[in-house]
């Protein structure tokens, strides 16, 4: 089936010509020398710094907008725009975030923009609309909490986001996934077509600046000093301190492990105030002082993690590839994750670490005292997992995966897509060389 009547086709190649001649004016060019990038994210954005550096290098011209703090950026000599968005519900602060949006294209001019998060992914491509010569890109990192959740709200909520996807797909040239069941999912329920869709596992991972930040971080005996945690056995965990994350259950392991290893010490770093309703209370924390020890966020987690001896992923939530997950692997820690999305793309049960159900915490209890127990085979788990870490997770290799979508995207030729159920979006410099 033809996606445009014959009236629409005509308004459909005006709009086009018009951002052709846009494209050809200026700085645009339609098959550009330095494509300029755009990229928008959330509030941990700063966390594809070094992503957004190996793309600069690779020869692209490079643009971040988000509503993190833009003190990393500028460190990093990137050109960033400050936007403000609400991760909840909130339908009027949308509004304004796409105008927002629709400033920031306007300003810019880049050639593609991707977006990364629940609500850029959304967010992005509507305010797009207005832009046909964009290319926009849409990362879907995770399903987020209306997916992860089992709240009557959420399940609510499902069908709206459902409607939400088809309708930003359409607007959209291409939609990258970071696991294969996202990538399923999305395909079997229609909300992308199948040839608009492409699998990239994870951000990347800068494994020579991780390596350096181990060389360079603070000892495992000053940092076990610091937090007092002398020379008991650690468990640590690196994420937002909620619900969704597994925390609950983590403390409810931790206490079980605690009977059987009274030593044990439970080390929670990631931010809990900034995360509203969904966190933890720092009462339900308290309960099990002294044997877990809340850090907050800290800059310094490769050093942290070289300290400890298991690392916990308890994640209830749909999770693109967790980063947190993939540094505890190149730490060589012995990894005990959930059988979430995202989590067994990076761990494989009983051969690079231990996977456990969701919301199980004797499972979860009984997967790190084996790990505690049998220090030999959590090495030799550790290892495989860093293998796999650094065979198929590295910055170079998922930048040259990305490099190769944005090449396709932009080279001379007919439109990318054509399936009725794909983008609406046609390739404006196929019609350039026509």
């Amino acid at each position: 089936m033809s996606r445009h009547s014959d009236a629409s086709e005509l308004l459909v190649r005006g709009t086009l010509c018009r951002a052709a001649a846009w494209l050809q004016s200026g700085e645009m060019t339609a098959v550009p020398d330095r494509p300029h990038l755009l990229l928008v994210g959330g509030e941990d954005h700063h966390l594809r710094i070094p992503f957004l550096l190996a793309l600069r290098r690779d020869g692209l011209r490079i643009t971040a907008t988000g509503s993190g703090d833009p003190a990393p950026f500028v460190r990093a000599g990137l050109d960033y725009r400050p936007i403000h968005f609400n991760r909840f519900i909130s339908p009027a602060t949308d509004r304004v975030t796409i105008r927002q949006l629709q400033d920031v294209f306007r300003k810019v001019r880049p050639h593609i923009v991707q977006s990364f998060d629940t609500k850029p992914n959304v967010l992005v491509p509507c305010a797009a609309r207005d832009f046909p010569a964009i290319r926009v890109v849409r990362t879907i990192n995770g399903m987020g909490w209306v997916y992860s959740s089992r709240s009557p709200l959420a399940l609510m909520l499902r069908p709206v986001q459902r409607v939400l996807h088809r309708r930003a797909a359409r607007w959209s040239d291409t939609t990258i996934f970071q696991n294969r069941q996202d990538k399923e999912y999305f395909e079997e329920n229609g909300l992308v077509a199948r040839d608009c869709s492409v699998l990239i596992p994870g951000s990347g991972i800068d494994l020579d600046g991780f390596d350096r930040a181990i060389a360079e971080g603070e000892t495992p005996a000053r940092l076990r000093q610091a937090l007092g945690l002398g020379d008991a056995e650690v468990v640590i965990t690196v994420t937002r301190l909620t619900r969704q994350k597994g925390i609950p259950a983590l403390l409810e392991a931790a206490s079980l492990v605690r009977k059987v290893r009274p030593g044990v010490r439970f080390v929670l770093v990631g931010p809990r105030q900034s995360e509203g309703s969904l966190a933890v209370s720092s009462a339900e924390i308290r309960r099990h002082a002294p044997y877990v020890v809340a850090t907050g966020p800290r800059t310094d987690v490769p050093a942290l993690l070289r300290m400890a001896d298991v690392f916990a992923f308890p994640t209830e939530y749909r999770e693109g590839v967790p980063r947190a997950l993939l540094e505890a692997a190149l730490a060589g820690l012995p990894l005990v994750a959930t059988t979430m999305p995202g989590c067994d793309d990076v761990v494989r049960d009983g051969w690079s670490g231990r996977l456990v159900r969701p919301r199980a915490p004797r499972e979860l209890a009984a997967a790190i005292i084996d790990l505690l127990s049998d220090r030999a085979a959590g090495r030799a788990m550790g290892a495989r997992a860093a293998e796999t870490v650094r065979d198929q997770f590295g910055l170079a290799l998922t930048t040259k995966r990305y490099r190769e979508v944005y090449g396709r995207l932009l080279a001379p030729g007919p439109a990318l897509f054509s399936s009725s159920a794909g983008s609406t979006r046609d390739g404006v410099t196929g019609l350039l060389s026509a």
